[in-house]
This record gives C-alpha cells, structure tokens and sequence, in this order.
C-alpha cells in the first residue's frame, strides 16, 4: 500500500470523539496513520487512548463521556464547542473529519465543517436501523462516507444511497494472546462459577447500574453459596464509584479490579455487562453475557416507542435473534436478571449452545483490520480521492478484507 507523500505539505485529519468507546475506536486509526502515513497529520478532541496514539489533542471531551449524550443536554454547551472547533478548522484548514460515533454532537458539527470542503469520514455509523431510519436523508447530506462497524450495515446504508462499508470492528481484529489472558486470570479470584460483573464505562452507567449488579450477583450467590464475582472497573474512579454506590463496602463474595477486561472474560464463567461493545468482547471469548441497561421507567417506556430492533444488545443483533439475555432499557429490580443467570448456569446444554452462538457472533465479523482499513481510507480522502463505495471496496481489497 502507498505510504509515501503525495505533496510537500501534510495533510490534517480531525478526530472528534465524545465517549470513552469512541475513544477506544478512534485511538487504532490514529496509531495507524502515525505509523503507516507519514503525510497526515492527526489532531483529536478525545481522551486518552487517542492522545497515547499519538494525536495532537486540542481538547480533551471522552475521559467520562462528559461531551456525550448527557453533557451535550445543554443547547448553549454544543454551540461554544462547535464554535471552537470551527474557529479552529478556519485558521487551520482540515482536510477529513472522522467523527466518532455520538451522532447528536457530532452531526451539527459534521453540518458546520462539511461547507467550508471538509470531507466527513464516519467512524461508526449512526444506528438508524434501530431508531430512525427517516434521518437517512440527513446522513446523505453530511457524510461523505460511513465506515461500519457491524456486518448488516454496508447493505442496509447503501441500499438507502449512501457511500458505506463494513471495515471490521477494533474489539475483534487483534488477536488474543491467550497464553498471557489464562496467566492474568490464574491471579484472580478462585470460587465457582465465577461472575464477571461489568458496570459501563462511564460514570453515569455506574451510577445507574452498580447497585442492579450486585443485587443480581447476590441473588446468584444466594443459590450458589461457593459463587464469586469480579467487578472491573473502567478506570480507579469508576471503580471507586461502584463500591461508594454501595456504601462504601462491596458485597461478601465481590472483588473489585481496574482495567483489563480482557482477563476478566478470560477467568468468568458469565458475565452481566452494561450494555455496549464489552458484550463482543465476552463474544470473541465465547463467554455467556446477561446485557442490562437501568432507566427510569418512563425512558423505557419511551424507547419501546422509538426503538424499531427487536434486540438491542450486539450479540443479538449480529445474530438476528435472541442468543443471550438482555434487559436493555430496563426498569425493573434485579430478580429477573438473578434468575436469568441462573437459569443458565444450572443448565449445561444452554451454556454451551450459547458459547456456541456466540462463537459464530465472533467469526461472522470476519478478519478484517478496521484501524487499517479506516486509516487508508482517511489518508487517501486527505490527498483528493473520491470518496464512493468503489474505492471503500478497493481499499478492502488492498488490505487483505
């Protein structure tokens, strides 16, 4: 693949992430471009995983999804980012904005750049199959191109006229070391079954589910006396957080760890998960997952309403049915999802039917490097090609999809 510079002067690629998942699949395309296109110049608002890729970073908005959906409620609050952005892109020209999933910030702002000739590269596409198909027309209009990350998306979004491709997704495309995964989770805590208990990866998730979680876990440890759990914690401050939620004492049975959720899969038997990408990581383990979401009960009202999928936890979607519990918006107490657990981890055969679903989740995202895919594409925007479906198709190809 081409690396060497087209011209003398680099070319700027404009990252804009608002949660810590964002963060986490924008950080791979950065490292690649560092790496592999030394003619373009990556600059982020994110968090820290992009700046430890190697962006500039001109504003920090994805440690806690402070810049998300909740810290974006404020009319006045996206205007005087978007206004910075702006301000910035107009002294110092861009030539692609990725956008990083979040479309209700990122949008507006996709609407502000995309006049003055920036090409709008999606990372992640907006889930307009499962809320909103009528805003296709708005994704016409400002996305030069979405890169997917789900399977089904490339048909769904080009079929409705827009420039679309599935590159693979960054939670599956880097292999396990899984020498290293069994050696970590041989330090962890012994007990059976093991119960891996996963609050979100924001602050506001934790709030929310801490308290479902450990009451679902001790419903479980109310059966089975020997269980054992493990909460992992995004970072030390959500972990602190679920244990402060808590009263300061987590539950007899509860462990607590920071970051590396990898092993934590690795060790568990089952996992009960905020819904989110971590349910892809139990999948490319081949490990059960209970998805929940705690809303009020009249969000979860309201998202009956406005929800068109059947299924909104990941492994259901790829799957196009029911493989795993999900409780996702939920509103009610933690019984049935203790229940729910149990139910599977007293039966054998459903345990292994589900590992089995699971492993074909996994496998039908195929082997396709997305950090790789998404900086070619970016690269070869910047320095003037057209974006349509065709040359997405190529870069594929080229890259071994």
């Amino acid at each position: 693949m081409e690396t060497r510079s087209s011209g003398s002067a680099r070319k700027r690629v404009l990252f804009t992430a608002m949660e810590p998942s964002g963060d986490a699949h924008a950080a791979p395309v950065i490292a690649q471009l560092r790496a592999e296109f030394p003619d373009i110049e990556p600059v982020a608002y994110g968090g820290p995983r992009m700046e430890a890729a190697g962006a500039t970073m001109l504003g920090r908005t994805a440690d806690d999804g402070v810049m998300g959906l909740a810290g974006f409620t404020k009319i006045a609050s996206v205007r005087a980012f978007h206004n910075r952005v702006v301000e910035w892109v107009d002294s110092n020209p861009v030539a692609v904005h990725m956008p990083v999933d979040s479309p209700s910030a990122n949008y507006p702002l996709c609407a502000r750049l995309k006049p003055k000739g920036v090409k709008v590269v999606n990372l992640v596409a907006p889930q307009l199959w499962a809320w909103a198909p009528w805003r296709i027309g708005k994704v016409r209009r400002l996305s030069d191109a979405l890169l997917c990350l789900l399977p089904f998306e490339e048909e769904w979004f080009r079929s409705r006229g827009v420039v679309a491709k599935f590159v693979g997704h960054p939670v599956l495309s880097t292999p396990l070391d899984e020498a290293k995964l069994a050696d970590e989770a041989s330090h962890l805590p012994s007990g059976a079954p093991r119960i891996l208990l996963l609050p979100g990866s924001r602050s506001s998730e934790v709030r929310r589910n801490a308290k479902l979680l450990a009451d679902a876990f001790t419903i479980i440890r109310t059966s089975m006396p020997k269980a054992t759990a493990l909460v992992v914690g995004s970072n030390e401050s959500n972990a602190n957080l679920f244990r402060d939620l808590l009263g300061g004492t987590l539950p007899y049975g509860v462990h607590r760890n920071v970051g590396g959720i990898d092993a934590g899969v690795a060790w568990c038997d089952l996992a009960i998960a905020v819904s989110g990408t971590v349910s892809l990581d139990c999948a490319r383990q081949a490990k059960p997952v209970i998805g929940v979401y705690r809303t009020s009960a009249i969000e979860a009202w309201g998202a009956k309403l406005i929800l068109n999928a059947p299924h909104l936890l990941l492994p259901n979607i790829i799957a196009g049915r029911r493989i795993v519990p999900e409780f996702v918006p939920y509103a009610g107490g933690a019984a049935p999802i203790g229940l729910a657990a149990l139910e599977l981890l007293n039966n054998g055969v459903r345990m292994q039917r589900t590992r089995d679903e699971l492993k074909s989740v996994a496998a039908s995202f195929g082997t396709r490097d997305s950090a790789r895919i998404g900086a070619a594409v970016v690269a070869r925007a910047a320095r003037g090609e057209r974006l349509d479906n065709a040359m997405l198709d190529s870069v594929v190809d080229s890259c071994g999809g």
